[in-house]
């Protein structure tokens, strides 16, 4: 039965869709994974498709459907908060609504399991709960065979978002407040979703009792955020290093600061979205989902103390974090060395100039030149989309700056303050910036 099934997973590039398709593809499943973009190290071959999933009509995914023979869809597909060219209500309500008309024009008889968030519905708070809840009573109002999984804080081995978050406080000396580090946090890990669903997609044409179910996954045993950040600290080896607590201000400002990071296409784990959310915490209770099943969901707290870190795991924990403050200070950096010198010290930088005999009528245009290139080296850094081309100019232009000083102005290199010298740890720090931009 299993060879026979084909499935749809959408979304097939995120935390849980990658590794479910993955998984399901070794369980013995034909599987085809669509997302809008894979990275280069996601494409495994011709059945992981690159398509405007979002922006598809209730046509198109139909054809999709139809085209592959599929028999089960997967839905993955998710966004915690609104960014430029995507907010959370066409991801989750409208591509909902379009994938169940979807579905139904495609005449075919279709089993849907559309992955949710765990929680009561009278605690759903921010836009990301409310349009989950309603793509839920879509699907519930559709008649479509299906199943709504809500898994707890998954766990597993790539991480992005909320999970890389968890692992950079376990590396670095950071304890959150004592409210957000006491809430309930059920984790699962991602192996007993992608069982799940395996489960789901083998059951026989003629079984009703997974028709329309609710499942909460989730390991049974109660813990605490803390609790979930301690299992990782097990596995980093960082248990015994002193902790200082983050003020709850601090995460507020963080949150807002993320928020604004969003605006510009960034993906910051801390949002105000996040925030809240982590505030409210996860539970459920995952007895149907077990005794349904038969899945005994892992110890996850257990299994992720018990299992050593690698020297990537400890690596990416410990740059994570890093990584946000070494873009930020490099656009203040180009921003403010290009600002500072066309309108704080501009008769500075062109003294400095004059004083190395450059032909006068240099001075001005190279001055105003050199200066709008640094900021528009910042503002091109300071844009996720911009952001490589962004660090590639910037290691070009210091680059450049380091030629013809050493041609043009060779005593540069030896003044007090050093400026030239302190060139090329800048150079490296862009470097670094470049290697570590991925996300995926």
């Amino acid at each position: 039965m299993v060879g026979t099934k084909k499935i749809l997973v959408l979304g097939a590039s995120g935390l849980i869709g990658r590794f479910v398709t993955d998984d399901l593809r070794a369980r013995g499943f034909h599987v085809v994974g669509v997302a809008r973009r894979f990275s280069s190290s996601q494409a495994a071959g011709a059945d992981d498709l690159e398509m405007p999933l979002v922006a598809m009509d209730s046509g198109a995914l139909a054809r999709l459907i139809d085209t592959h023979d599929i028999d089960v869809v997967v839905n993955c597909v998710g966004l915690l908060q609104d960014v430029p060219g995507s907010d959370v209500g066409a991801v989750h309500r409208d591509f909902v609504a379009r994938l169940v008309r979807a579905i139904r024009e495609s005449g075919r008889s279709i089993y849907l399991v559309h992955i949710s968030i765990p929680g009561e519905v009278v605690s759903d708070r921010t836009d990301f709960a409310t349009t989950k809840r309603e793509a839920e009573r879509l699907i519930a109002s559709s008649g479509i065979p299906g199943a709504i999984l809500r898994p707890g804080f998954v766990i597993a081995p790539a991480a992005y978002g909320g999970s890389a978050m968890v692992r950079a406080l376990a590396a670095l000396p950071f304890q959150l407040p004592a409210t957000e580090s006491g809430v309930p946090f059920q984790p699962v890990m991602v192996g007993d979703i992608s069982a799940t669903i395996a489960f789901l997609a083998s059951r026989e044409g003629g079984d009703k009792s997974t028709d329309a179910v609710v499942w909460d996954l989730m390991q049974q045993e109660p813990v605490t955020l803390g609790g979930v950040i301690d299992s990782f600290r097990c596995a980093l080896g960082t248990k015994a290093l002193p902790r200082i607590t983050i003020p709850a201000f601090a995460l507020d400002l963080g949150a807002r600061l993320g928020d604004f990071a969003g605006r510009l296409g960034w993906t910051p784990p801390i949002r105000s979205t996040a925030l809240a959310e982590l505030r409210r915490g996860v539970r459920g209770d995952p007895s149907a989902w077990m005794a349904a099943t038969n899945i005994v969901p892992a110890d996850a707290v257990r299994a992720t103390g018990l299992r050593g870190a690698t020297i990537q795991d400890k690596w990416f924990s410990r740059l994570y974090l890093i990584k946000a403050l070494v873009i930020a200070s490099l656009v203040v950096f180009w921003s403010l060395s290009g600002f500072i010198a066309l309108f704080v010290s501009y008769d500075a930088a062109t003294d400095i100039l004059r004083s190395h005999a450059f032909p006068p009528a240099l001075v001005a245009p190279i001055t105003v030149l050199t200066s709008v290139m640094d900021i528009t080296i910042g503002a091109l850094i300071a844009f996720r989309r911009t952001a490589a081309f962004g660090l590639i100019a910037g290691i070009a232009a210091s680059f450049g700056y380091m030629i013809a000083a050493a041609i043009l102005t060779p005593d540069l290199w030896i003044e007090p303050l050093g400026a030239l010298v302190k060139t090329a740890p800048a150079v490296v720090l862009m470097l670094v910036a470049l290697v570590t931009l991925d996300n995926r």
